[in-house]
């Protein structure tokens, strides 16, 4: 086991107003190490077809944070495990984005959070917003790297899937002129990426598409009454899908220099079809009951119809006994969420939906050759009741046969982002392969990556990869097979 000879400072548990922060303690505490470990311990065995690595992103603040502190507002750290012929290691970095340099030049903290007004910022998102733009929330591997990005659209920064150094803020060849949403899409069948960005000022929302050799061959305006803050989107073969949610910026919060979010139960959810590479004036929206929608789980063309599965918010927003800014946050942050189906009649312009679960279930992942095409299978975590966001198992949907599977790791046990990874070969849109996932003890303070058959999930991992420190708990993951990291060498 190595670690890297820079020291980084401690960072402060608690909120400077001496009121405790459950995202600064125990399970997401964060770590102040980057480590590099192979040949790690492995309870059981890690399958010989299992190749490629695991990359998961998340919060981890290097400073003392300045003002209240939002899990949103911890500086990007990538923690990841290389799997090879049955063998592992672990690696973690911090993504290195043009803030995290700045504050480490400085030796301290310099930006506020979200919860806090930005004006004495140094410098921020292209939005005029001021705030800092972490590069924590997910990873999308396109074009030979992966990409690092943030909830409220920032600069996507380009990492080595095996190296974990940051390439630097990616603009696609001086094409990309802004930033870019968290959950951008990839079709693995044309090597294309599409993204939207949006913002608190006109144009409230562009939408655009990356081709397979990385620059920006469509961006197109889309005509929204107002600010708005989408988080997600999706595609099928011929169509692009985005949101026009009710939850909306706080106007007013807005001219004092504050985020703040508002949920307008009078309006409705309004999902907008455009051709893949159409402009703003070729969208057709349609209405629906009002929600939110933090993730899409996958979208796909029947006939006339764009079918479109997500995980609905029915109440994005804070309890009314939630009165202070941290009890805001974390009424916020406890999700409540379920598997959720939209059609969308491009003949008649009808749209139904309907409700395919009511377990409370999160972070949707499909294998990601299945993006935009017809999937039978997706896996979803299972989220606690705790008072704060954990993950307490895993779920698959099996599409055809209308049924689930579930697995529960234990008392004390919380599990990560688990995206599916195909066994070397496999064919597209089984369940021949595995899911992949840290777990956290919270019980002893230790972290695993958990490997679980796809098709026999309840079964319990087939192996458990024992790590060198432990992972706190974080937002996205993304599995990048073995194929795409020979590419990457070649």
């Amino acid at each position: 086991m190595t670690s890297t000879s820079e020291q980084p400072l401690m960072v402060a548990r608690t909120a400077d107003t001496g009121e405790a922060n459950p995202y600064l303690l125990g399970v997401y505490a964060p770590v102040d190490t980057e480590i590099d470990a192979e040949d790690l311990q492995v309870i059981g065995e890690i399958p010989k077809d299992l190749n490629g690595v695991y990359l998961r992103n998340g919060p981890n603040p290097r400073f003392a944070p300045e003002g209240r502190y939002h899990w949103f507002d911890g500086d990007g750290m990538i923690h990841a495990v290389h799997l090879e012929n049955g063998k592992a290691r672990y690696r973690n970095r911090w993504v290195r984005t043009k803030a995290f340099e700045a504050e480490s030049e400085a030796g301290k903290g310099l930006w506020t959070g979200v919860m806090e007004n930005p004006k004495g910022n140094p410098f921020g998102n292209t939005h005029g917003l001021g705030l800092k733009d972490n590069a924590n929330t997910d990873v999308v591997f396109h074009r030979g790297r992966v990409l690092a990005t943030w909830y409220l659209c920032g600069s996507p920064y380009g990492i080595d899937p095996l190296s974990l150094e940051t390439l630097g803020a990616e603009d696609f060849l001086g094409t990309l002129v802004g930033d870019m949403m968290a959950h951008p899409k990839v079709d693995e069948a044309t090597g294309e990426l599409f993204w939207f960005d949006y913002g608190p000022r006109p144009p409230y929302l562009r939408y655009g598409v990356i081709s397979a050799d990385g620059q920006v061959v469509k961006s197109t305006e889309i005509e929204l009454p107002g600010p708005r803050l989408p988080h997600d989107m999706a595609i099928t073969e011929h169509y692009a899908v985005l949101m026009d949610l009710p939850l909306v910026q706080d106007l007013q919060a807005a001219k004092q220099g504050r985020h703040k979010l508002h949920f307008d139960r009078s309006m409705p959810s309004r999902f907008g079809v455009l051709p893949r590479y159409g402009d703003g004036s070729q969208i057709r929206w349609f209405e629906a009951s009002p929600c939110y929608i933090y993730h899409v789980v996958n979208a796909w063309e029947e006939g006339d119809e764009v079918i479109l599965d997500v995980c609905r918010v029915r109440k994005p927003a804070p309890r009314a006994d939630a009165h202070t800014p941290l009890a805001k946050m974390l009424s916020y942050l406890r999700l409540d969420a379920q598997l959720h189906r939209y059609r969308f009649d491009l003949r008649t312009g009808a749209c139904r939906e309907t409700p395919l679960d009511d377990a409370n279930t999160e972070f949707p992942t499909v294998d990601s050759r299945r993006v935009g095409a017809r999937n039978r299978y997706s896996y979803a975590v299972h989220i606690s009741p705790e008072s704060t966001l954990k993950f307490d198992g895993l779920v698959r949907y099996d599409n055809l046969a209308g049924s689930k599977t579930e697995y529960r790791f234990g008392p004390g046990r919380w599990g990560s982002e688990a995206p599916f990874a195909p066994r070397d070969g496999a064919s597209v849109d089984s369940a021949d392969g595995y899911l992949v996932t840290f777990v956290q003890d919270e019980r002893d303070g230790r972290s695993e990556l958990d490997i679980f058959d796809a098709a026999e999930l309840a079964a319990g991992p087939v192996a458990r990869v024992l790590l060198p420190q432990r992972v706190p708990l974080g937002f996205h993951a993304t599995w990048v097979r073995a194929d795409q990291l020979e590419n990457l060498r070649s």
